[in-house]
């Protein structure tokens, strides 16, 4: 290999970079664009949920009970209703998430020391946050049956029986259970994919379409030369873009970042060399720019926005899903970038990723070297 020739190869390829605006603006402007279309767009946290309220009998305990309800963060009390067809149709209309039900004779049981059954309507078109409000909703309620079950102890002169089990939970690696923490990190993971397959499915392929791959032949460059030249600018604009997108998360949103720096960049470039080898394959196979950049986004940006765990756990899909995954480089890279954010877990424990990581790194690359012939036909 004549480091020269791969030089002046890579210097044609910078060139051409430059003088397409596009390229540039994806790898100076998007990664910025994504990491604040996720960090303030997409949000997994449920606060602030507009519930409704027909208190049927309208006492002191019954409001006291509203006010848990107010008091957290979780629930916005905006309405209280006069009837239970009113709070059906603000439940139809959308405009609660849930509605409460207190019963007439809420207090005069509490009195007497009996259950109190409290209905809660929930809108289960989204069974997620349906699913949390119930959680919500009953943490509430045992709050304040913990303080009413004492009232009504210290009002007979008894001592309040203990519950026979507690619960003490806490939260370790995202203690603010910021669901930014768990979505800025896999973003990383996108860039990636866009820089290294998209930008790359066009190199050879432009080529092609210009008639200037006739001129790539007839010079003594290899074709080893023609693929690390053509590589080499792409890859430091990757690195570039995940420094960027890094930065905008731990200085911008605050998200922790307690692992290694340089151990980030070791996988990055791991990873990029994977993402770069499938975009240049594509490149090869496809010889034409839109049917190169269509495959490149889905074998490369699909599979890691949706197989990858960025969003959705890859636990809670179904058993042949799981194996799917085991397929897609981004699943692997997208743990250890989590690992590295929010444990700071170091290389010496990150081998079941990076095992498989540089295994696809291996195979793609000499897939992508094997495919491309320094030749017309």
């Amino acid at each position: 290999m004549n480091w020269k020739r791969l030089w002046a190869v890579a210097r044609k390829e910078a060139i051409q970079i430059r003088r397409d605006p596009r390229s540039l603006l994806i790898v100076l402007v998007m990664p910025v664009i994504l990491v604040l279309l996720f960090g303030y767009g997409v949000s997994l946290d449920l606060k602030h949920l507009p519930v409704y309220v027909y208190d049927q009998e309208g006492s002191q305990q019954s409001q006291d009970l509203l006010k848990h309800f107010q008091a957290s963060e979780y629930f916005d009390v905006v309405r209280a209703v006069d009837s239970y067809p009113e709070l059906v149709r603000a439940l139809d209309r959308g405009d609660a998430k849930m509605g409460i039900v207190i019963p007439w004779n809420f207090s005069q049981r509490l009195f007497n020391g009996e259950a109190v059954p409290i209905q809660a309507l929930v809108d289960g078109t989204d069974d997620n946050t349906a699913n949390v409000l119930i959680g919500y909703t009953q943490a509430v309620v045992q709050s304040y049956s913990v303080n009413a079950l004492d009232n009504w102890a210290q009002r007979l002169g008894r001592v309040a029986p203990l519950p026979p089990i507690s619960l003490e939970a806490r939260t370790w690696f995202n203690e603010n259970l910021e669901s930014r923490a768990f979505i800025l990190p896999g973003v990383l993971a996108l860039v990636m994919a866009v820089i290294g397959a998209f930008l790359t499915s066009l190199t050879i392929a432009r080529e092609w379409e210009r008639g200037t791959m006739e001129q790539l032949v007839s010079t003594p460059v290899t074709a080893l030369e023609i693929l690390f030249g053509k590589l080499a600018p792409y890859f430091v604009m990757g690195m570039l873009a995940a420094i960027i997108c890094a930065v905008v998360a731990i200085f911008w949103f605050q998200v922790p970042f307690r692992g290694s720096f340089l151990t980030l960049l070791a996988t990055t470039a791991l990873f990029l060399v994977v993402v770069l080898s499938i975009g240049f394959f594509v490149s090869v196979v496809a010889k034409n720019q839109l049917a190169a950049s269509q495959i490149a986004l889905m074998v490369a940006f699909l599979p890691s926005f949706l197989l990858s765990g960025f969003l959705f756990s890859i636990e809670q899909m179904p058993k042949a899903v799981r194996v799917v995954t085991r397929l897609v480089p981004a699943r692997y890279y997208t743990s250890i970038l989590k690992d590295i954010f929010l444990k700071g877990t170091p290389v010496a424990m990150l081998y079941d990723e990076l095992v498989p990581l540089a295994i696809f790194a291996v195979a793609l690359a000499l897939i992508a070297t094997r495919a491309f012939h320094k030749r017309l036909v």
